[in-house]
């Protein structure tokens, strides 16, 4: 018999996929975190991945879900690096993103700090790899880092640093190394 948590946790994922707009998201978030048992010394790999924003807590029109935006979170933790990136959805993705590559280590059980580098225009990639892009030095003044409060291979919620709250969903259809802009 599924847990209460399991029952919320396959609530949510369900909600974040089909119906990210919904009420009920944040309290199923609330009921998640509650059993949380992240440790990403242990399972740290969890966090690998491409994984799209379907909800947040914040009121900027960036950080929020639309259903024509991909709004992604790059993360290879053993190579220490991230990006945010975001782009139009559907056959339009490949033409061009507002990127923010960042470095990125595990600090505690929970925390993963992100010292954000360089941030623009990446252009599409083509045939021969190579992929025009204009990014420009970030000059972080602040500390920047995201609490990871969920992780499982297909749920991750966060908190960053504003105390802004995230749900995002793994994308296994798409590869770290590609939009990173490296060959796998």
């Amino acid at each position: 018999m599924p847990s209460s948590t399991d029952s919320a946790r396959e609530r949510l994922v369900e909600l974040l996929m089909n119906q990210p707009q919904n009420p009920v998201i944040s309290e199923l978030l609330d009921q998640v975190e509650a059993k949380s048992t992240v440790d990403l010394f242990k399972a740290g790999e969890a966090l690998a991945g491409v994984w799209e924003l379907r909800w947040s807590s914040a009121t900027q029109p960036w950080l929020k879900q639309a259903p024509w935006l991909e709004n992604l979170q790059v993360i290879d933790p053993k190579r220490g690096r991230g990006m945010n990136l975001l782009r139009l959805g559907g056959p339009m993705a490949d033409l061009a993103a507002v990127a923010v590559q960042a470095d990125l280590t595990i600090e505690s059980k929970t925390r993963v700090s992100v010292r954000f580098r360089r941030g623009g225009w990446l252009g599409p990639s083509l045939i021969s790899g190579w992929r025009p892009t204009l990014m420009a030095a970030i000059q972080q003044s602040f500390p920047a880092w995201l609490e990871i409060t969920w992780l499982d291979e297909r749920l991750r919620v966060c908190r960053g640093n504003a105390g802004t709250r995230f749900a995002l969903l793994r994308r296994d259809d798409l590869s770290v190394d590609a939009l990173m802009g490296e060959r796998p």
